[in-house]
């Protein structure tokens, strides 16, 4: 879990402080349907190779390094390009056709529930 304490300092001057507190958990398990060609573009994809896909799969979790092991399973499940993965942060973001992306993240969320122990979210979709 990542916690945030955003304050001021004694000269006003913005202080943000981020700490990463461990934990076996999957913060953020979202679709984005149909969604517009720029996002694409700022996400680092590319459009013109994705955006037939229809869909963008979105998941941050703790430990960061899982999001390997996330993308393996979202690889080995559905037909699914995988756009970035982030051991460092934990970030993973792929694409497909909508059906695709949800089988993906509907297995990942499954397999780190049952087998790994991982406290996980709830899908969202937009």
């Amino acid at each position: 879990m990542d916690l945030l304490d955003i304050g001021r300092s004694a000269e006003g001057k913005l202080r943000i402080i981020q700490e990463s507190v461990p934990g076996k958990q999957v913060t953020l398990a979202h679709i984005i349907a149909s969604p517009d060609k720029i996002v694409y573009q700022k996400l680092g994809l590319d459009p013109k190779l994705d955006y037939e896909q229809a869909a963008i799969g979105i998941l941050s979790m703790t430990p960061s390094e899982i999001s390997v092991i996330a993308g393996d399973i979202a690889i080995k499940t559905s037909k699914i390009d995988i756009g970035f993965i982030d051991r460092f942060s934990g970030t993973l973001i792929f694409t497909g056709r909508i059906s695709n992306v949800q089988s993906a993240i509907s297995a990942i969320l499954a397999y780190l529930k049952s087998k790994l122990g991982f406290t996980v979210c709830e899908i969202t979709k937009t």
